[in-house]
Parts: C-alpha cells; sequence; structure tokens
C-alpha cells in the first residue's frame, strides 16, 4: 500500500507542474534506487522530453497573463499526467489500488491542484507588477520539488503535506477571489459616482 499516497502526492504535484513530477521521478528511479518508480519513466527519451518542457514552463510560467495561457492549455494535460503517473505507480505495486482507482485519485487529485493554481495566477495577474508572478512561480516549482522528494523516501508524510497545501491552497483561492470582487464592485461603484457628477441632474447613488 506504500503506493498509495505517492499516487496522491503525485497526483496533486502533477497539477501544479507535471512535467517535475515526470522528470524527478525517473531520475530517482534511474539514479537513486527508487523501487517505487515504473521503469517506463526512466527511460532516456522520456527524461529528456520531461526535461524540455519542464525548462519551457519554468519560463512561461513566470510571465504574466502568458502563465495564464499557459495553465488554460494544461487544463487537459495536467490531469491526464496526473492519472497516467497514478496508474503506473498501481501497476508498479500489486498490492495497492488498481489502475483504474488509482488513475482517477491521481487524475482527480491533479485537477483540483491545478484548479487552485490557475485561480491563483489570475489572482496574481491583477497586480500591475511582475515580481510576485515569478515568486509564486519559484514557490510552486520548490513545493513540487521538495514534496516530490519527500514522498519517494517518505510517501505518508509527503502524502499528508501535500494535502495541507491543497487546502490551504483552497482557501488562498476563495481569499484571493473575494477580495477581487470586492475590488471590482468598488471600482464599479466609483465610476457610477463620476457617472453620476458629471450628468446634471442626476443622482450619483443611482
Amino acid at each position: 500500500m506504500e503506493a498509495v499516497p505517492l499516487i496522491f502526492t503525485s497526483g496533486w504535484a502533477s497539477g501544479i507542474n507535471a512535467y517535475a513530477v515526470v522528470l524527478l521521478l525517473g531520475l530517482f528511479g534511474r539514479f537513486g534506487g527508487a523501487d517505487s518508480v515504473p521503469p517506463v519513466l526512466e527511460r532516456t527519451d522520456v527524461l529528456i522530453a520531461a526535461a524540455v518542457l519542464f525548462l519551457c514552463e519554468a519560463v512561461l510560467d513566470k510571465i504574466p497573463y502568458v502563465d495564464s495561457v499557459w495553465d488554460v492549455v494544461h487544463t487537459f494535460v495536467r490531469p491526464i499526467a496526473g492519472a497516467t503517473v497514478g496508474a503506473l505507480l498501481a501497476a508498479q505495486d500489486p498490492g495497492s489500488l488498481g489502475e483504474v482507482a488509482a488513475g482517477a485519485v491521481g487524475g482527480a487529485t491533479a485537477l483540483l491542484s491545478h484548479g487552485i493554481k490557475a485561480g491563483l495566477r489570475m489572482a496574481v495577474n491583477t497586480s500591475p507588477e511582475p515580481a510576485s508572478n515569478i515568486l509564486l512561480s519559484l514557490g510552486e516549482d520548490l513545493s513540487v520539488a521538495g514534496v516530490v522528494t519527500l514522498a519517494v523516501f517518505h510517501p505518508w508524510l509527503a502524502a499528508s503535506a501535500a494535502a495541507v497545501l491543497l487546502l490551504l491552497g483552497g482557501l488562498l483561492v476563495w481569499f484571493a477571489v473575494s477580495r477581487i470582487r470586492r475590488f471590482w464592485l468598488r471600482r464599479k461603484e466609483r465610476r457610477r459616482a463620476k457617472a453620476g457628477a458629471r450628468t446634471p441632474g442626476l443622482d450619483p447613488a443611482q
């Protein structure tokens, strides 16, 4: 059953950066002696493709608005990656979840974390400076690297960390959305008040 927390953790991480997950697991399996990693992820062509795509994401994910477009494109890619990695991990450990169930867990978790990531990025893009995007992207990369590394050696501890991060991310999205909504409502009210003040005989409060 050691694959179960790894499936959950890899699903969460795939929703943030699927290419980093494939690359890290493949490297740990090939050079770190991690028996829980499926051999297909250790293949040279898979590692090269994951590394190239990871580098592309590392750059594009730090550019305001480009990161949101990248997230839209990966709305299907990340959950599929999470489901695929989950199924492969289950096949590597026959005593764990079935491959279909593991794929469902990995894909659903990836979809949740992807939605949180995309929501936070849309909220951050409302700020006029690019530094927040870069810092958030770096934080995501480090979180994925740390949690996936922890999952290889301490699966249940990593799964607990991923669950906490998923919950905190959801709370942050809710907070950010509520703040943005209030901001737009205040802006709309100010515009209506200005328009009313410029129009003779019109009550600004209307």
